[in-house]
């Protein structure tokens, strides 16, 4: 007879032991339900504005932006304010170069008269002192 009650306790256990599983699982069910339904109804409203937003784009226009000349500095003390104080010189961070002037190019330069110079070449004379020149 021990064997009974002992089968019969271990049922009784055991059967509470479902009792309570199934009231455990009722209970996560529930709130999966819950939360279901949450992210539902949030993603529902991510896509309500998401269209709201493509609605209120088209609507809009962009204004036209105007040009302004603005120095470096006058920029550099808008953005920064009062903070500003160095006085930006580009030209003077520059480098100085020397300009070499080459023979060649001075006598480019100093051609003269451009009707003395077609007198010069025209006609047989002309042609004759240019091969010479170049000989």
């Amino acid at each position: 007879m021990s064997e009974k009650k002992m089968s019969s306790s271990r049922k009784h256990h055991l059967k509470e032991f479902c009792r309570e599983l199934h009231h455990k699982i009722d209970v996560i069910d529930e709130e999966r339900y819950d939360l279901e339904v949450k992210a539902n109804k949030s993603n529902k409203e991510i896509e309500d504005l998401k269209i709201k937003v493509q609605d209120l784009m088209g609507k809009f226009r962009k204004p036209t932006l105007k040009k302004v000349r603005m120095s470096a500095d006058a920029m550099l003390k808008a953005l920064l304010g009062s903070k500003h104080t160095v006085n930006l010189d580009l030209r003077a961070n520059l480098k100085q170069v020397k300009k070499e002037v080459k023979d060649e190019d001075k006598e480019l330069r100093d051609v003269g008269d451009w009707r003395k110079n077609i007198e010069d070449k025209s006609g047989m004379d002309g042609r004759k002192k240019m091969f010479e020149n170049e000989a």
